[in-house]
């Protein structure tokens, strides 16, 4: 592009439009381009370097927007995306609007079906240069530059001044650093104690005393001191998208009831939903009969229907684009974050008993060893015989029904089981990882406080519901891989070399070698865990065999699934809670031409890759969201029984301390080694522990210990604990090594500094 030479200097906005237009294009721009480009002399460009300094200073500060003809906006301007309208499009406004000229115009921001690779993809709270184009009385805008990322909200406790204003104390003290001095007037009616979310003052606008940064109270999360403001913690620190956009709500209200057309009607056969005892919805029913041909004896039809929710939620719609924003429902202990609001999920979508409700089935014969015959997937009405938990249906098959299961125990819930029994038996031909990690389940009262941590009994109908959806989940996998249709895989990829040295160390410290012949299979896992079945290591060896597992993602490249060993592995089976599950449903209606609700024929394998990319993030963001919230909540169990003893278990070993797991809560806390008795401490890498220089006590990863509560930080969900038992007996250190502890509980007690819990390791999800 060649810009008309004029007399006078260039303005600011026409640099601006000649970089929206040249990027528009798909060229770089630099200053020797604006320069040819205005054919701008020799000393003409010292005043451009100049003019693009001040550009990109009102770019990172905000500028006012100047006014360009007709009194309306300039064509290239400044803007923050605010947030979504009732159809869930991006809106914004000037950076810096002049409240003085009234309300600032609607501007929308267009976003493109297939944005380019390298094209910003900008997000509410994001700041962004932005091409301006007239549009009815306001205007549409594209995003050309992303200046500013959408910082995450910063949170912490008020804490009042009598005067007037406070501070915030940040929850997350990594992140900010420092508290935060919130100036009289900026309160927003925060009271002490209050949890609250803090926007910054811009960089330059003045520090308060003492060096701490200003803040402007956003919003009142609710009172600390009571655990239902827990989980908003949670929420709010990691971004996660809690309330729905008015057109998403507008269009659930708005949708029908499914009906018989396009579906076979499989009402009459007694599906059941078995889930857990407080689950608010019910996606995945089971069904499973003798098989009646000859030639299968011993065989069973099993029947897994899936609530359809392709039917009510289109690609490309509001309440679709909202999913794959939340990518998952979040579970926290006393709240759900759903990914589709409840009209769909805990009404239409729910398999609940006696209602029609649409479902996606697989009809799968298998044979009396368990293997996978053939299957067919169908599009149906049914309805659902009952809802039992697992304790119920568990009770039944052990001899105690009661009067909802007790007709259904013969017809129904026998053959289940018997042809859970073939699963089972195909499950130990195919030898997937065994890992035995029991979870944690608060128990609350109405007010959200822990009244207990319980660890629930492992039981068979809860195997039973996972080998159904396994099953389902290689069905879908290998009809849609032999159509090469989009498909969104569950990979699990094998560990890398890195994490199984460091398996291999940790093995060594307590006399075990790993096996080093064959190829890397689930197999050599579960020998592993069998060596050290019903010993001490039991606990501690699983969750370092966890640790050493590379992360489950979704992706459209097959790599396989470790962990279940499996080679071709999609989820299908829970598309009210994640989005690769509707993709998946999709994908399989169009395949098999099940109707015209499918997935989109124009989808691209990139856009496959970039969508599994987002809700693989969407899901490590809810498991840390889920497992702080837990450990929040079981500290503020714990904060009255400071001074408390506890049994538990080294889970981690630094050269500053060790992160030590209590047994009855799978709390997790910190012993600084300046605590641990009255001796200098090293830090062995090789076998993971800390030796005492001159008695030559040691304290090693995975052994048991007695610990008191010192201080809870539940806020934080952070803990500190002191050693009060012994350590192993060992020969004194000849020598100081490089990772000693120069303090000793004798000339040190414990300070009140700042600590975070340790974790041992995040959880996997298959």
């Amino acid at each position: 592009m060649r810009c008309v030479a004029s007399d006078s200097f260039p303005s600011k906005d026409d640099i601006l439009r000649f970089i929206a237009d040249e990027r528009e294009a798909g060229r770089e721009v630099g200053k020797r381009e604006i320069a040819r480009a205005f054919s701008l002399p020799q000393g003409g460009r010292i005043r451009l370097k100049q003019m693009l300094r001040e550009i990109e200073a009102e770019s990172a500060a905000g500028g006012k927007p100047r006014r360009g003809r007709g009194d309306g906006l300039p064509p290239v301007l400044l803007l923050d995306i605010t947030g979504r309208d009732r159809d869930g499009e991006l809106v914004a406004a000037p950076a810096d609007w002049d409240e003085a000229s009234g309300a600032p115009p609607a501007i929308h921001v267009s976003m493109p079906r297939k944005p380019m690779p390298g094209s910003p993809v900008p997000g509410v709270g994001d700041r962004v240069l932005a091409k301006l184009h007239a549009r009815g009385e306001g205007y549409e805008a594209r995003a050309i530059k992303i200046i500013a990322k959408q910082r995450p909200a910063v949170i912490g406790v008020y804490r009042a001044y009598p005067q007037g204003g406070g501070r915030v104390e940040p929850v997350d003290k990594k992140a900010l650093g420092k508290e935060l001095l919130i100036q009289s007037g900026d309160e927003n009616g925060a009271e002490d104690g209050d949890l609250v979310t803090v926007a910054l003052h811009r960089a330059g606008s003045g520090r308060a005393g003492f060096g701490l940064p200003r803040g402007r109270v956003k919003e009142r999360l609710g009172s600390v001191k009571t655990e239902k403001a827990v989980s908003l913690i949670a929420i709010h620190a990691h971004g996660i998208p809690h309330e729905f956009s008015a057109g998403a709500l507008a269009e659930a209200e708005a949708v029908r009831a499914a009906t018989l057309k396009g579906r076979e009607d499989w009402r009459a056969l007694a599906l059941l939903t078995i889930d857990p005892a407080d689950a608010k919805d019910h996606d995945d029913a089971v069904h499973a009969v003798p098989d009646e041909d000859p030639n299968n004896q011993g065989g069973f039809v099993l029947t897994v229907a899936i609530a359809d929710v392709g039917a009510y939620v289109r690609a490309g719609s509001a309440l679709d684009r909202e999913a794959l924003e939340r990518g998952n429902s979040v579970y926290f202990p006393d709240r759900v974050v759903p990914m589709l609001p409840e009209r769909i999920s805990n009404d239409l979508c729910s398999l609940v008993p006696h209602k029609d409700r649409p479902a996606l089935a697989v009809r799968i014969t298998i044979a009396g060893d368990g293997r996978k015959l053939r299957h067919s997937f169908h599009r149906i009405m049914m309805r659902s015989a009952a809802k039992l938990s697992y304790q119920q249906a568990q009770a039944a098959i052990d001899g105690a029904p009661d009067a909802v299961t007790g007709p259904l125990l013969e017809p129904v819930l026998k053959p289940l089981w018997a042809a859970y029994g073939a699963l089972v038996n195909a499950r130990g031909e195919r030898q997937p990882l065994e890992l035995d990690l029991p979870e944690r389940k608060l128990a609350l009262d109405r007010e959200g406080r822990v009244i207990r941590v319980d660890i629930p009994e492992r039981l068979d109908a809860h195997r039973l519901i996972e080998e159904c959806m396994i099953l389902a989940n290689v069905c879908a996998a290998e009809s849609l891989d032999r159509a090469l249709s989009g498909l969104m895989y569950r990979v699990h990829d094998e560990p890398s070399i890195e994490k199984m040295r460091g398996l291999s160390e940790v093995l060594a410290s307590i006399g075990q070698k790993l096996p080093k012949a064959g190829a890397l299979q689930p197999a050599l896992f579960n020998r592993i865990l069998a060596s050290v079945k019903g010993t001490e290591h039991e606990p501690f060896i699983n969750e370092v065999v966890l640790r050493s597992q590379a992360q489950a993602l979704y992706s459209p490249e097959n790599l396989g699934h470790f962990g279940l060993n499996l080679r071709k592995y999609a989820h299908f089976t829970s598309p009210i809670r994640r989005y690769a599950d509707l993709i998946v449903h999709r994908a399989l209606i169009t395949h098999l031409k099940l109707g015209s609700d499918g997935l989109p024929p124009d989808i691209s394998r990139k856009e496959l890759v970039k969508i599994g990319e987002q809700i693989s993030a969407s899901e490590r963001r809810a498991m840390a969201a889920e497992r702080e919230t837990i450990d929040r909540l079981v500290a503020y169990f714990l904060a009255d029984q400071v001074g408390a003893t506890f049994t538990g278990r080294i889970a981690g070993v630094t050269k500053s301390g060790l992160f030590v797991k209590l047994a009855q809560t799978g709390a997790d806390g910190f012993v600084p080694a300046s605590t641990i008795g009255a001796d200098y401490y090293a830090f062995d890498e090789a076998t993971h522990s800390l030796t005492g220089m001159r008695t030559g006590e040691s304290f090693r990863l995975g052994d048991s210990v007695n610990v008191k509560l010192v201080e809870a930080q539940p806020v934080a969900g952070a803990l500190r604990f002191e050693i009060v038992s012994e350590g192993r007996s060992g020969k004194p250190l000849r020598s100081r090594p490089s990772g000693f502890i120069s303090k000793s509980r004798a000339d040190r007690s414990p300070g009140k500094g700042q600590f975070r819990a340790g974790r041992s390791g995040p959880g996997r999800r298959r």
